[in-house]
């Protein structure tokens, strides 16, 4: 367009010596008509390059966003992979735990009902309207309490005819659990003890309890499931403050409990187990 230009001033400047006034006005406004041309067309050039410019960036920029997504795609990809893994991996624990659940329910089941089968053996075989014999539950342990007096004469840890009577109830029970421990455990009140060869509470009650485990061997019960324990005046029941407080106080407890080994020490490993799980 600017040769055209140049060309047509070239030409209207050589014809202007030549021609009429007429026709110079006539090329003149052709002229002028030629450059609103190429000024209409140079403002048209102009906006045609800013919105290429304009287009060439947002080609760049959605090139940039393509490129961007498909980097996104293929983490996704890899995230959503590595999420079903840990999705998988955590219903695994998940069923671990239940199962490691349901095993330590059924252990403390199991104890529970063996317990429950030891308590109505001994209430049968022992009887439970005897007011000086009491049988009785505590987390999941069996606690037979018989006072003394069926036992023993007072100061004596010589036992009764009446006492082996019980005893042999006892034994029964004991006999028929061989996977359970019998412990045999003396208490006395707090009145002085000291007749030789014993020297103090503590020796009575210690060896109150050794003379009924004699008894229980005795009957057939397998040593290795007695043991022998005295607690002196330490745990009484009551205040020793009057002679009827005394006598409660006095008494012989039977401990039948399951065998660490066998029933406590399942309960343990799958607590433990567990626990770890969690952490």
């Amino acid at each position: 367009m600017k040769k055209l230009f140049l060309f047509s001033l070239t030409t209207l400047l050589l014809l202007s010596s030549c021609v009429s006034k007429k026709e110079y006005a006539a090329l003149e406004a052709k002229q002028k008509e030629t450059q609103d041309l190429l000024n209409t067309a140079t403002v048209k050039l102009n906006s045609c390059l800013a919105d290429k410019a304009a287009a060439t960036a947002r080609a760049t920029t959605l090139e940039e966003q393509v490129a961007d997504l498909r980097k996104s795609n293929d983490n996704l990809t890899v995230l959503s992979s590595k999420g079903a893994s840990n999705v998988e991996k955590t219903l695994e624990s998940i069923k671990e735990k239940e199962l490691k659940i349901t095993r330590l329910q059924d252990a403390l089941t199991k104890k529970d009902s063996i317990t429950l089968a030891i308590v109505t053996s001994f209430k049968r075989e022992v009887g439970i309207n005897d007011p000086d014999i009491e049988i009785n539950v505590e987390k999941g342990v069996v606690f037979i309490s018989i006072a003394d007096k069926l036992l023993f004469q007072s100061g004596s840890y010589n036992v009764t005819t009446r006492a082996k009577e019980v005893l042999a109830k006892v034994a029964k029970v004991v006999n028929s659990k061989p996977d359970f421990e019998c412990m045999v455990e003396g208490h006395t009140d707090n009145v002085p003890y000291n007749k030789p060869p014993l020297l103090d509470n503590w020796d009575l009650s210690v060896k109150r309890s050794t003379s009924i485990i004699r008894v229980l061997q005795d009957l057939g019960v397998n040593p290795k499931q007695l043991i022998a324990a005295g607690r002196g005046e330490y745990v009484p029941l009551v205040d020793n403050d009057t002679a009827e407080h005394r006598a409660t106080n006095r008494r012989t407890r039977i401990v039948v409990l399951p065998k660490i080994d066998q029933f406590y020490d399942m309960v343990e490993k799958e607590m433990k187990n567990l626990s770890a799980g969690g952490n």
